[in-house]
């Protein structure tokens, strides 16, 4: 199971709003920030989002990797699909496939597909099977 994960943005400041916008519909909506100074000579400040007493989405400021890295995050239903997609494309992220069944994994599989303003591929899932009823 991960704990965390770091994703370097090109403008910290503008991934902050994007994503200020988008994850609250996931339920990740506890922000936190980092001050890189008061770890090891080196580590960078980081703007942090959690959920449940955890913070495990982290942006640091850098040159943005975007083919290197997919980000797949949970949703509770169908509905909440829907709804984060249609957040990240009115802050400004652009569609690489919209809401439905990915038949081609498991027709329980349903899915929705954008790239952040950094080109970063997120894909927000409800797989039913994996949610009790």
């Amino acid at each position: 199971m991960l704990d965390h994960v770091f994703l370097t943005v090109n403008h910290i400041d503008r991934s902050l709003t994007f994503y200020e916008k988008v994850l609250p519909v996931l339920g990740i909506s506890a922000r936190h920030d980092y001050d890189g100074a008061d770890g090891p000579a080196g580590h960078p400040d980081l703007k942090g989002f959690g959920a449940k007493g955890r913070m495990f989405f982290w942006l640091r400021q850098g040159t943005a990797a975007p083919g290197a890295l997919h980000i797949g995050l949970v949703a509770e239903s169908e509905e909440m699909v829907r709804r984060a997609h249609a957040a990240a494309l009115a802050a400004g992220g652009t569609e690489i496939h919209p809401p439905g069944a990915q038949l081609h994994y498991d027709p329980r599989y349903f899915a929705a597909q954008v790239r952040d303003l950094d080109g970063y591929s997120l894909e927000f899932v409800y797989k039913s099977w994996q949610h009790g009823s």
